[in-house]
C-alpha cells in the first residue's frame, strides 16, 4: 500500500487543533482500508512552525493538512508550491517528498466542488452569478474554483471591504464587491450562495445577512458544520433552496492528500460521515 521504509504519519498542523475532526476522518480510511499509518493532530505555535515542518520527516511523516492560523505562513518553508496553491496564496496539503523537499497544496476548493457535485447534482455554476460571503482562506479557494467552472460572475462581500477589495484585485474583474451592508442585494438571481466566513458558527456571532432575495431555485452551502445545519441553511431550505451543509467538504478536500500519503484513493461514505459527526 506504501513503499515508504517506515509507518507512514501524517497528521493535522494547526492552532488550536483539539477540535479537528481530520484525525477521526483519516483514522476511519486507515482503518478502512488495513494501512498500517496514523494521522494525530499537532498544535504548533506560529514561531515553532518552520523547525516542526522541517522534523517531520525525519520523524517519519509523510505529510501532514494545515489549519488555521498556519495556511498562508507555510508557503514559505514549502520548495514546491503548486499553482492552485500560488493563486490561493494558502496551502492545507503538505507531501514530504522522498527527496526531502515539501510539497504545499490546496484541496479546499476541490473538495468545496466535489462536495456540491455529490449533494446537488443538478448544481450549474455556469449558469448565473454566485454571491459569496467572507473574504479569507477559504473563500480565495472556492472564489478561484468558481471562476475555473466558468461563474460568469461572483459578488463578494465582507465585514472589512478591503480584504474583499484585496480579492478583486487579485482574481480579476468577474468579482465584484459589495458593501457589507449591501451584501443581502447581492443574492438576487445569484443560483450559488456560499458562506465562507465564520458567522453562524458555534459560539462564533450570529449569522445576520438577510435573505429576502434569495432565489427558492439558489445552491446555498455553508463552510460552517457545527452546527451541522446552520441557521443560513435552514431558512434557505425554507425558502426552498437546495442546501448543502459544510462536512462534505471537510470530507472530500482529505481524498487527494489521503492517496498522496498512504497510497490508496478513498471514498467518502454515508458511513464515513456518521463517524466524523460521531467524533
Amino acid at each position: 500500500m506504501t513503499d515508504h521504509p517506515r509507518i507512514p504519519l501524517a497528521g493535522v498542523i494547526g492552532s488550536p487543533v483539539a477540535h479537528s475532526r481530520s484525525p477521526a476522518l483519516h483514522g476511519f480510511w486507515l482503518k478502512k482500508y488495513g494501512i498500517r499509518g496514523h494521522y494525530i493532530p499537532m498544535d504548533i505555535a506560529e514561531g515553532d512552525l518552520e523547525i516542526v515542518l522541517r522534523a517531520l520527516p525525519k520523524a517519519g511523516f509523510v505529510g501532514c493538512n494545515v489549519t488555521i492560523p498556519h495556511k498562508e505562513a507555510v508557503l514559505a518553508f514549502a520548495d514546491v508550491i503548486s499553482d492552485r496553491a500560488a493563486l490561493i496564496g494558502a496551502a492545507n496539503t503538505l507531501i514530504f517528498r522522498a527527496d526531502g523537499k515539501i510539497h504545499a497544496d490546496n484541496t479546499d476548493g476541490y473538495g468545496f466542488i466535489a462536495n456540491l457535485r455529490e449533494a446537488a447534482p443538478n448544481w450549474k455554476p455556469a449558469e448565473a452569478p454566485a454571491a459569496v460571503i467572507g473574504a479569507g482562506g477559504a473563500a480565495r479557494a472556492i472564489v478561484a474554483s468558481l471562476l475555473e467552472m466558468g461563474c460568469p460572475e461572483i459578488r463578494l462581500s465582507n465585514r472589512t471591504r478591503a480584504r474583499a477589495e484585496t480579492l478583486r484585485a487579485e482574481f480579476g474583474a468577474r468579482v465584484v464587491v459589495y458593501d457589507w451592508v449591501q451584501a443581502g442585494n447581492m443574492l438576487e438571481d445569484a443560483l450559488t450562495v456560499v458562506n465562507t466566513s465564520s458567522l453562524g458558527m458555534a459560539g462564533k456571532a450570529e449569522f445576520r445577512v438577510p435573505l429576502d432575495a434569495l432565489n427558492p431555485r439558489a445552491v446555498v452551502t455553508d463552510v460552517v458544520y457545527t452546527p451541522l445545519k446552520t441557521k443560513l441553511l435552514a431558512e434557505a431550505e425554507a425558502m426552498g433552496c437546495t442546501v448543502v451543509d459544510g462536512l462534505g467538504m471537510l470530507l472530500h478536500q482529505a481524498v487527494p492528500g489521503f492517496e498522496r500519503w498512504f497510497g490508496h484513493r478513498p471514498e467518502v461514505t454515508a458511513d464515513l460521515r456518521a463517524a466524523v459527526l460521531g467524533a
